[in-house]
């Protein structure tokens, strides 16, 4: 599969498991299936990185692509602790909900996080591979964000009098 292929199919899969979690009722067979599906995301992430990071493409779409794949990994573990389930007997003082509804929350904020991270590495790496953009790195290396810099204060011209 061509590497633009998979990371478009990333942002797909990530939505067929939000689909798969609204589903009413939350039968059995679409909480495993759902559970199967975001291995595949790791899964997926994981050689979306690996291909990625052999190009020599702007490091920001490494780095990017690498936090997508560990934010899946998150989720995945938050998946678990949902699977278990953790937490559903247990409140979680001055807010009133249950340790449960976090572990949902932060898991439903993950995979927000996932799609929209896999959405910007597909449209970044489709502009680079088009020639979009001409930054380049290293092929295999995933270059440190670049540092900062603070403009030097203009200089004004002499003050104008007043009228």
């Amino acid at each position: 599969m061509k590497l633009w292929a998979a990371l478009y199919g990333m942002i797909w899969l990530v939505f067929l498991e939000f689909l798969l979690g609204l589903v009413p009722g939350n039968p059995t067979v679409f909480v495993y299936l759902h559970a199967a599906l975001g291995l595949g995301v790791v899964a997926l992430a994981y050689s979306n990185f690996r291909a990625i990071r052999t190009t020599t493409a702007p490091g920001r779409l490494k780095r990017t692509s690498r936090a997508t794949l560990w934010i899946s990994v998150a989720m995945v573990l938050l998946g678990g602790a949902l699977l278990a389930p953790v937490g559903v007997h247990w409140t979680v003082p001055g807010l009133g909900v249950t340790v449960f509804n976090v572990i949902l929350f932060f898991h439903v904020v993950n995979a927000l996080a996932i799609i929209t991270q896999s959405a910007a590495v597909a449209l970044g790496y489709d502009l680079w591979e088009d020639r979009g953009y001409d930054e380049r790195s290293a092929a295999g290396e995933v270059p440190p964000a670049p540092r900062p810099t603070i403009p030097a204060a203009p200089r004004s011209a002499a003050p104008v009098p007043p009228p």
